[in-house]
């Protein structure tokens, strides 16, 4: 594959530094002259290669990278948000309530998550098998009697990656918030009721601040997934940065530059993230509570 480029690039500066540089610099040794040369070859012979690489390559990752962001932040906080919400059901919610939450939780859990997409993605589409299942039941002359023989919930590559990695995560998360939950001492509540707060206000003020921050590792490490496993995406041709990575290699057949440079954009991803997390965690830090910073 040759690529050429007409403007001045950060390569030309390097090959001509070199053929200066090897006029007036004078050598000691066959050797140093070897390597010198060597580096002159190196920049100036594979100079398609790596204009490619820096023109082509990193935008379009950069481009997936973006992608992937815009997947893995909503993502994020609205699993984080429906695992509070799901762990302390399951904790403090009424016993039907908490048998739903157990099980939404086994079914998300259970499941591979490549199946989840495939089942929001594909199999939403289609639920013409409701209406075979309720057949001569109140709800299937209901459908007959508009005429009604298909239908199902179209949604987006983006929507059904979003759903799909939402109510997953959501589940991972409920579980590291229920045992955070049980982890506080139940005279805490008692004394909470004894001073007049009402069971909603003691576990909003009192034990979820505390769950919280003792849960914050765990669910930190859960997010840490999230970003890995937001690579699913591109199985239902949202093209993010592993999409975008799948087709640049299989058109160029640059595969082992193009997924090392894949797996330094997610190292990247999963460095800020915990850089992020431990300063909420120090910055949520209670002295004499919990594990000293």
């Amino acid at each position: 594959m040759s690529l050429v480029y007409s403007h001045f690039s950060f390569f030309d500066f390097f090959i001509s530094y070199f053929g200066v540089l090897k006029n007036i610099v004078s050598f000691n040794t066959v050797a140093e002259f070897n390597i010198f040369s060597s580096l002159e070859s190196f920049f100036s012979v594979d100079k398609a290669y790596w204009n490619m690489i820096y023109h082509e390559l990193l935008p379009t990752l950069t481009r997936g990278l973006l992608k992937s962001v815009l997947i893995i932040v909503p993502s994020a906080v609205l699993g984080l948000i429906l695992g509070v919400a799901l762990g302390t059901a399951r904790v403090f919610g009424s016993p039907w309530l908490r048998a739903f939450c157990n099980a939404y939780t086994a079914v998300f859990r259970g499941v591979p998550l490549v199946v989840q997409l495939f089942i929001f993605y594909f199999g939403l589409t289609n639920l013409s098998f409701l209406i075979h299942m309720f057949n001569g039941t109140p709800i299937g002359d209901y459908f007959a009697s508009r005429g009604i023989t298909h239908f199902g919930i179209y949604l987006e590559p983006y929507q059904a990656a979003i759903l799909c990695f939402v109510l997953c995560s959501g589940a991972y998360h409920s579980e590291y918030i229920r045992g955070a939950l049980i982890s506080i001492k139940q005279g805490q509540i008692k004394a909470a009721e004894a001073l007049g707060f009402s069971k909603l206000a003691t576990i909003w003020n009192i034990v979820i601040p505390q769950a919280f921050r003792r849960a914050l590792p765990g669910c930190g490490n859960e997010i840490i997934y999230l970003i890995k496993y937001s690579s699913l995406a591109y199985l239902l041709t949202y093209m993010e940065l592993t999409g975008e990575a799948k087709n640049f290699a299989a058109r160029t057949y640059y595969f082992t530059e193009v997924f090392l440079i894949t797996g330094i954009y997610y190292l990247l991803l999963v460095t800020i993230a915990g850089i992020i997390l431990e300063y909420l965690e120090k910055r949520l830090y209670i002295p004499g509570f919990g594990v000293n910073k």
